[in-house]
């Protein structure tokens, strides 16, 4: 269900956002407020030029539309209109390669985001030593249990205050992703291997 915070990914939206740039653009958005196509080139190390078409093809899926007020001159600003997209099952199940092509845009942008968290790591100041993890944890589980696990860690997030551009900033908090990715690897679904002549 799409809402004015929230947009549920359909065939047609998959089609627009499935792209690293993409999604990429779209979280900064989302993260920072509005920005223009060469302030987020320089965040992302891009071409203004890349930017300019990316956003262009967001709006017209309609993840985002232009700022007129901050606009001065040609400069274009640039706005998401939701705060978060989802992705139901029966939408991955009715367009597998775009939610495929979306899904690994995303898993791009996460394993960016570590790689970036790493490389600042050595200057975090001490008192976030104990703040921070980069773990897995190996668990057997049945289909209920893991769907009953999902929605623990789901309501215990929605529990903290969440970083919005124009939300509440107490004195001493900071930003703070947390990543969250649980995975079934069924005995029984094995990866396609491929054909001699989709070998590269």
């Amino acid at each position: 269900m799409t809402t004015p915070d929230r947009v549920r990914l359909d065939p047609q939206t998959l089609r627009g956002v499935a792209h690293p740039l993409r999604v990429r653009l779209l979280g900064l958005l989302r993260q920072d407020g509005p920005s223009t196509a060469s302030r987020l080139a320089e965040r992302t190390g891009q071409s203004s030029g890349a930017t300019s078409y990316h956003l262009r093809q967001l709006a017209s899926y309609g993840f985002v539309v232009e700022e007129p007020a901050l606009g001065a001159g040609r400069e274009r600003w640039w706005r998401a209109v939701h705060r978060s997209s989802t992705m139901e099952a029966a939408d991955v199940r009715s367009a597998p390669v775009e939610a495929e092509a979306y899904m690994r845009a995303v898993a791009t942008e996460y394993a960016d985001r570590v790689e970036r968290w790493v490389g600042e790591l050595p200057a975090l100041p001490t008192e976030w030593d104990q703040s921070a993890t980069l773990s897995d944890w190996r668990l057997r589980l049945t289909a209920d249990e893991a769907q009953r696990l999902l929605a623990d860690l789901q309501a215990l997030i929605r529990s903290y205050r969440t970083d919005e551009p124009d939300g509440e900033r107490p004195e001493g908090t900071e930003r703070v992703i947390l990543q969250l990715q649980l995975m079934p690897f069924l005995a029984t679904v094995r990866p396609q291997s491929p054909t001699p002549e989709s070998r590269t």
